[in-house]
């Protein structure tokens, strides 16, 4: 195997809500792989401060605003992500709110929405204008990835409708795979486990963390490096020949008793 498997060397890669958490530290390890990034959330201020740390540590880097609920926004994140660095060869479909700790029976129609249009619907779209500039750039092949979650397969109460979101993206995963193949467009998902960061402390550093921790085989939670290799496995060309897989990478979680 060449060590050039995982490279990023000279790859496109645009990559939704990445202002933070697991988009910003997508952006900075496939910069620093070799990757030409182009990251899109919000938080332009955000965005503003981690691009110019990355080109400043020699990467190739752009931050534009985007509202992935929003069409319009949408397509021109895309058309200026090309215009700016050339055709696009990976786009991570990172962005995903929730809906704070809300049962089934707790939430609106509008919890339920922002979710479902921000988590869901929002990866078709984005999904489905990165087909377009595909085929009309007449790209040769392509590379989707979907940010998914352990919650697909393992939850807790209080996290409707997010998991119920996030295992529809592994379906939407499966189904754009296999629809996805005549263009030359790969794609597959990543289902990170209970990671720590400043949005999950309260969870998993509140009251019962301690049994919750130790549900898990490997007896910790994930941290951001330890999706770093499937990360860069899905985004390079080291799985050209995986379309509509889920990796998981959550210490075991998922096989463990309930």
């Amino acid at each position: 195997m060449s060590d050039k498997t995982f490279s990023m060397q000279g790859k496109h890669v645009v990559i939704t809500g990445a202002s933070s958490g697991f988009g910003a530290h997508f952006a900075e390890l496939i910069a620093a792989a070799g990757g030409k990034v182009v990251l899109g959330a919000r938080r332009v201020d955000k965005l503003d401060a981690l691009v110019n740390r990355l080109n400043a540590a020699g990467g190739e880097a752009l931050g534009l605003a985007l509202d992935v609920r929003d069409p319009a926004s949408a397509r021109a994140f895309l058309d200026n992500a090309a215009v700016a660095f050339g055709p696009i060869d990976v786009l991570i479909n990172n962005a995903g709110v929730e809906s704070g700790a809300k049962t089934y029976a707790m939430i609106d129609e509008d919890d339920w929405d922002f979710v479902m249009d921000t988590n869901l619907k929002a990866a078709w779209r984005l999904s489905k204008y990165y087909t377009e500039h595909v085929v009309a750039n007449q790209q040769s092949e392509g590379n989707i990835v979907n940010i998914a979650s352990i919650t697909a397969f393992r939850t807790i109460k209080g996290q409707f409708p997010y998991a119920v979101s996030k295992a529809a993206l592994i379906k939407v995963t499966e189904v754009m795979a296999l629809e996805a193949a005549k263009y030359g467009i790969r794609v597959n998902a990543l289902a990170p486990g209970y990671i720590l960061t400043d949005v999950s402390r309260v969870l998993l550093e509140g009251e019962g963390s301690d049994a919750f921790r130790k549900g898990i085989p490997m007896r910790r939670y994930g941290e951001f490096t330890d999706l770093d290799g499937p990360i860069l496995l899905l985004a390079s060309d080291a799985s050209r020949y995986m379309t509509g897989s889920t990796l998981v990478v959550d210490g075991g979680h998922i096989c463990a008793e309930l």
